[in-house]
């Protein structure tokens, strides 16, 4: 019961963590990368999907995504859709392929986008410790069922607080790495 308790914990931290490194790669470092454009919808055939499924999105170099829409017909949806999303992009057309080029961040947009990473990584954190504390009411009803001893209570806090701790530190360093990402010029 322990186990299952600290396993379901573990995972339910790791998809919290995954949503984080998600959320990270949707900021941009003024570095080309197809992640960029991955939550940008496009009107393909009357239903929306994400630009990914309706055209190939490959780096050109550091700073241009190069965008091949696998129907010509959709060159100006897709280019309309870059330049409406909130990235700040201006896509440009040449024959069959969109260039998307990666300006410059400014000083004080990256400040900014600190800020952002760092009101997600808060975010993250503190979805974190409410998982911490399902695990430990978890525990407690158990124990309060006579289900676990008093000892075995203890033991299955200190595990939930281990992936705690763990969880916490990953999300940590993920944002060490984003943040010296985000202010490297």
């Amino acid at each position: 019961m322990i186990e299952d308790i600290q396993q379901d914990a573990l995972n339910r931290m790791n998809k919290s963590i995954e949503a984080f490194k998600a959320e990270l790669s949707k900021i941009r470092t003024g570095r080309a990368h197809p992640s960029l454009l991955n939550h940008i919808m496009v009107d393909f055939y009357g239903s929306d999907v994400p630009i990914g499924q309706s055209a190939n999105i490959n780096v050109e170099d550091s700073r241009t995504l190069a965008v091949t829409p696998w129907d010509k017909s959709m060159i100006p949806i897709i280019e309309k859709a870059i330049m409406s999303s909130d990235l700040g992009l201006n896509p440009t057309t040449a024959g069959t392929v969109i260039r998307v080029p990666m300006p410059p961040l400014t000083e004080e947009r990256r400040k900014e986008l600190v800020k952002v990473v760092r009101e997600l990584a808060e975010n993250a954190r503190v979805a974190i410790r409410n998982i911490r504390r399902d695990g430990n009411n978890d525990l407690k009803s158990l124990a309060r069922d006579k289900d676990i001893s008093e000892d075995e209570e203890h033991r299955g806090q200190d595990l939930v607080q281990q992936a705690t701790n763990q969880s916490t530190d990953e999300i940590e360093s993920l944002l060490q790495v984003k943040e010296k990402d985000l202010m490297e010029i």
